[in-house]
């Protein structure tokens, strides 16, 4: 099974041998005065994924894409930290020789920590532990207070509206180093399921719909 991992669009030079997402809940267990234990039910809690990165310094027959200096993802991995602003992680599984993936965690994330590790073992490479954790969207509410000319007053609530930025509309599409379908369908679209969509329309382009070749020129679905 062939794997591929994308960190705010950009595909990481060796995929992790094991990727750890842990789906936490808010559950609590309360005691009620007669001694017996019920567990409360809540709405669930975020996500966490966890896993090591290898950065390396020599080419390896084994690793995807373009291999740039460990410095260019170590950049990455700190303006992610320091941005204050959400990213998507997407890993992709697929056969060997599929044409499509078999499926895809693609997930709104924020970089919580990560750690760089010169291991001897490792000779010149970058081992990095990465953990991060999912995010969700959120708005405020707003208390709004109005004085008549009577002296009565009325309160009202409203929600501010969250973000419903919409992905710029376009023809086409020039790809670039580490892109993926689903990260077009994503941007572009504003659903990365649509992936399948831009395959039927460039099927005579793509050769690897994980890991696309630079400089293609995409035709996308009328209508966004």
């Amino acid at each position: 099974m062939a794997y591929r991992m994308y960190l705010d669009g950009l595909l990481v030079p060796i995929t992790p041998a094991k990727v750890t997402t842990r789906i936490n809940n808010q559950n609590e267990t309360l005691t009620l005065i007669t001694g017996e234990e019920i567990n409360q039910l809540k709405a669930p809690g975020l996500s966490d994924v966890s896993f090591d990165l290898l950065l390396p310094q020599v080419s390896y027959p084994f690793a995807v894409g373009v291999t740039l200096p460990p410095a260019t993802y170590l950049d990455r991995l700190e303006r992610l930290k320091t941005s204050k602003a959400p990213f998507q992680w997407i890993l992709s599984r697929c056969l060997p020789r599929s044409i499509l993936p078999l499926f895809y965690s693609n997930m709104t994330v924020s970089l919580e920590d990560y750690q760089i590790v010169d291991d001897a073992e490792e000779g010149f490479d970058l081992k990095v532990k990465v953990q991060l954790k999912q995010y969700r969207p959120y708005g405020t509410r707003r208390l709004t207070v109005t004085t008549a000319a009577d002296g009565t007053t009325a309160a009202s609530v409203s929600a501010a509206p969250r973000s419903t930025a919409s992905a710029p509309r376009q023809d086409t599409y020039t790809t670039q180093g580490g892109d993926s379908l689903w990260n077009i369908a994503k941007k572009l679209l504003g659903d990365g399921a649509r992936y399948a969509e831009l395959y039927r329309l460039n099927r005579e382009l793509i050769q690897n719909p994980t890991a696309l070749a630079a400089g293609l020129v995409l035709s996308l679905p009328k209508g966004g």
